[in-house]
């Protein structure tokens, strides 16, 4: 166990020790910077040292769930990768169990791959159907029934980055509708959750799928006496659009609050306390007894018309020199700027069609949020896998490279060590060669060419989403395109093909500097890319054109634009609203300063802006500039 294991208890961590003891279910509910990750550490140190030795006897294991690959490598390193834990993400963790089950998943695929037919079929039917998306949903279904007629000679599925049902392969989407489906209707499966995992944690709760919470609490539901269901988490800081947030506490389970605040020193933790309690009753304290210093928070509110960029700087230059705590700032170092997406970024770090791809003429909530955080299918295959295999190939990872080259090169599929893999990649040696110049200055290498380039060299296999875009598997790539008042219009499909068709027109090199903004390699970072991250001085950027994303907007999070009738219904039928998510973001955006903050709002109306602000108390008066005159 790591040092974290042994920091000193808080009242959360001894309030959730006896829940341990007594198997109760709980839901921790811990604010920013309260060491959410210390006290599920220290609760996994407690349970190996009070319960590890029956749990490895009966070949029992803690499970703890985590939301990313990151979380997931930092708590397997904080065990001591002891395989009396079995950290993983939420969709390795419901392949594990599943996995075994191969009649029970290929008849559910079967299902799937029929109602996909059955939707198809369903479009095609329909009177006010576009011809040319008859003719696309009809190629879909022959599509499909090519896939079920394959499945008679899958031997075994497999789970993968991207679905190819005709190979065994299940993507990310299938497994986690796939596993709480057959979970809820097999009782059997549920009771073997129950004894192989008599303990599992639920991390980063609040971006949990709701699917996913109800089966595991049915599992609890029915084996209480030997299964304890955990959930850390914080409802304030879920931003993105599919968790469930707050996670209802059932009778019989103890919610454990954790308001300590080890992170944002007192100025800074005056603000967040601003923030959070116009919407949520938690409030923080610190965790400190002493801090070197209160820290700074500042607040500029600056027209939006103009040059922001030259305004923005005139911020930095003047924190640098008025702010004693901001000098030695100005060149940018120990300075993170939080940004939605922002256009200003896109431009500095050279990635500005691929912004406007994913952004401009009123793209598909869900491509548009993939862009932003990283998570979109149509990214999936660079980020996670062909520009990792460049950057190995250039700094000589020979063993790195290899290894992304087994688990995503349709070639190595299947392949066992002993079968010569030196051989294959011999035979791939061209296909990875051609990578480097594709992004080198100057290269006019699309991303559409890029991808027809490494499916030609057998490098990737690309998941069914891809057929509506690029020839996979020999069939061509439909050129036909819906008419206004097509039915494909009103779903969102033909602005999917849109979206993506001017994607694969960006040259590929601008994924380089789209790569270091979403992993967080640049001054700039998404405002929804760095939840659990932390920066001495952050400088966070409020600005709805320039983002313009529907799901957020600082003005009417100020009140200086109106709400829309949507809005006032979600607010009315209690669902989640523009205001509430923008809160969220706010509130998860000024969280991450560990010595100073200052936030930057850019406003149509900057003295009716300054008087909301001066009411809101987030700052003294005298903290609040506006560089007007």
């Amino acid at each position: 166990m790591t040092s974290r294991a042994s920091k000193p208890d808080t009242a959360a961590d001894l309030k959730l020790r006896e829940c341990l003891d007594t198997a109760s279910s709980f839901v921790i509910v811990a604010g920013a910077g309260s060491g959410k990750t210390t006290s599920l550490v220290k609760a996994l140190a407690h349970l190996a040292k009070k319960h590890g030795a029956g749990l490895r006897k009966r070949r029992q294991q803690v499970a703890c769930i985590t939301y990313t690959e990151v979380a997931r490598d930092e708590i397997w390193h904080d065990v001591g990768e002891d395989p009396l834990f079995h950290v993983s993400t939420i969709h390795s963790f419901l392949w594990v169990l599943i996995r075994s089950f191969q009649k029970d998943i290929k008849l559910w695929v079967a299902d799937r791959i029929a109602a996909k037919i059955a939707e198809s079929q369903e479009k095609i039917d329909k009177p006010r159907t576009h011809a040319a998306t008859k003719i696309k949903e009809q190629r879909n279904i022959v599509r499909y029934q090519r896939h079920l007629e394959a499945l008679d000679s899958v031997a075994q599925f497999i789970y993968g980055t991207g679905s190819n049902y005709k190979k065994g392969i299940l993507g990310h989407d299938d497994v986690i509708k796939m596993v709480p489906e057959l979970l809820r209707a097999k009782p059997l499966l549920r009771a073997l959750v129950a004894q192989g995992f008599p303990f599992v944690f639920v991390d980063e709760s609040q971006d949990t799928l709701q699917e996913v919470v109800e089966v595991l609490k049915l599992v609890r539901e029915e084996h209480r006496t030997r299964f304890c269901l955990g959930f850390f988490g914080d409802p304030m800081q879920k931003i993105y659009t599919t968790g469930l947030g707050a996670i209802p506490v059932d009778e019989g389970w103890v919610q454990i609050d954790k308001p300590e605040n080890f992170r944002c020193p007192p100025n800074v933790l005056n603000v967040i306390n601003k923030i959070r309690l116009e919407g949520d009753p938690l409030e923080q304290i610190t965790g400190r007894e002493h801090w070197e210093s209160d820290g700074s928070a500042q607040f500029f509110i600056l027209s939006n018309q103009g040059d922001r960029s030259a305004r923005l700087e005139r911020v930095v230059g003047w924190l640098a020199e008025h702010d004693p705590q901001w000098r030695g700032t100005a060149a940018g170092d120990g300075v993170k700027l939080l940004v939605i997406a922002h256009r200003m970024a896109a431009n500095r770090l050279g990635f500005p069609d691929l912004y406007a791809a994913f952004n401009d003429n009123s793209p598909p909530s869900g491509l548009k949020q993939g862009f932003t955080d990283g998570t979109s299918w149509a990214l999936t295959p660079f980020l996670s896998y062909l520009l990792p295999l460049l950057k190995a190939i250039e700094i000589g990872e020979g063993f790195e490279a290899m290894a992304l080259l087994r688990r995503n090169s349709p070639a190595f599929i299947g392949v066992n060590a002993v079968e010569r893999p030196s051989d294959l990649l011999g035979a791939l040696k061209g296909s990875v060669a051609k990578l480097a110049p594709a992004f080198a200055d100057g290269s006019a290498v699309t991303v559409g060419e890029l991808l027809e380039q490494v499916l030609a060299g057998g490098l990737i296999s690309l998941d069914g989403r891809w057929t509506e875009h690029l020839p996979v598997e020999g069939e061509a790539a439909p050129t036909e395109q819906a008419e206004e008042g097509d039915e494909d219009t009103e779903d969102g499909a033909e602005k999917e093909r849109q979206v993506i068709s001017a994607f694969l027109g960006c040259p590929a090199r601008q994924l380089l500097g789209y790569e270091r903004y979403v992993n967080d390699q640049s001054v700039f970072a998404t405002q929804h890319g760095i939840k659990g991250a932390e920066f001495d001085h952050v400088l966070t950027i409020l600005d709805d054109e320039e983002g313009s994303h529907n799901q957020y907007s600082y003005d009417k999070f100020f009140g200086l634009v109106p709400l829309s009738n949507k809005d006032l219904e979600n607010i009315n039928q209690g669902k989640d609203s523009v205001i509430e998510r923008t809160r969220r973001l706010f509130y998860v955006s000024c969280s991450r300063a560990t010595k100073n903050l200052a936030v930057v709002y850019f406003t149509s109306d900057v003295e009716a802006a300054k008087k909301v602000v001066e009411k809101r108390k987030y700052v003294p008066s005298n903290c609040i500039k506006t560089f007007e005159g």
